[in-house]
């Protein structure tokens, strides 16, 4: 039961991480500066989680070295972040998560190598695919860019570090006894401070009033962040890194669709060849959770 939990939550946080391009380009494209569309961002989501914890009877109280480890998984929550959004500036939003998606062998190598956690055949295949996948979804729209495509490509691979660091970091830290909503409210909060402090630096931060930007800066704060977050820590502490990382795959399927069909970015059969490998690694993984179980 636990396991099959752990592979909704993955799914869903995969999923709905996925909708973050959508939300993030409109605020680009309407003037916001990569640290002002965090700011509001994170803020909005620590916000709504830091709700949801107290009216949940969650307790905020947590020893030095529980915030200790807080701090450095907030440290590399913020640089996936920050680095994914300069790249979505330079290079297409479905190439960007693409990049992005590699993270599974990073988290797969780090957990082998440091953790001596054992290879499944399956697993690595599944990798396997899903890189595979990625690569071919890239070469279908890696002609679409915005601007510096070198700068684009060298922070979305930034991305793939900082992120397996904290996927890592959640499950083989202190941070795994912490309850999922408030390690995320804390992750978030701390985020905001460091996005508020690059804003206030680099030119400031609007104070927003218009409806229609704050349905974009809700749609990425909540769904892709506060709801994606959340579940994924749920997905670490159930099923692990390298399985939760590898259902990752969901991201790139869900941005390439968005950037198809709302910006207009090309979609080619590689595309279409990319997405039937990287469904065909998810299922992998399912079935063969599935046969372990039994």
């Amino acid at each position: 039961m636990e396991r099959a939990q752990g592979i909704l939550y993955a799914a869903l946080s995969s999923s709905t991480f996925g909708l973050a391009p959508l939300f993030t380009l409109l605020l680009l494209a309407g003037g916001y500066s990569p640290f002002e569309a965090l700011s509001y961002r994170w803020g909005v989501a620590a916000l709504f989680l830091g709700v949801l914890a107290v009216f949940s009877g969650r307790s905020f109280r947590l020893g030095r070295r529980e915030l200790v480890t807080v701090f450095l998984l907030s440290l590399f929550r913020a640089a996936t972040s920050l680095s994914l959004i300069i790249a979505y500036q330079h290079i297409a939003s479905g190439v960007a998560s693409t990049i992005h998606f590699m993270y599974p062998l990073a988290v797969a190598l780090a957990m082998m190598c440091f953790f001596r956690e054992k290879g499944s055949v399956w697993v690595f295949a599944a990798i396997g695919m899903s890189i595979v996948g990625a690569v071919l979804l890239s070469l279908g729209n890696v002609d679409f860019t915005r601007g510096n495509t070198t700068l684009g490509m060298v922070s979305a691979a930034v991305s793939v570090v900082s992120y397996g660091g904290y996927i890592v970091g959640v499950r083989k830290s202190r941070a795994v006894g912490i309850d999922s909503t408030v390690l995320t409210c804390y992750v978030m909060g701390l985020g905001a401070l460091y996005f508020i402090a690059g804003g206030l630096v680099t030119g400031g931060i609007r104070i927003e009033t218009d409806g229609t930007a704050w349905l974009c800066i809700l749609g990425v704060a909540l769904p892709a962040t506060a709801v994606s977050n959340m579940t994924l820590v749920q997905a670490i502490k159930r099923i692990g890194p390298t399985l939760t990382s590898v259902f990752g795959a969901l991201e790139p399927l869900t941005a390439v669709v968005i950037g198809v069909a709302v910006f207009g970015e090309p979609f080619t059969v590689q595309g279409a060849a990319g997405i039937l490998l990287i469904v065909a690694a998810v299922t992998i993984v399912i079935l063969h959770s599935g046969r372990r179980k039994a």
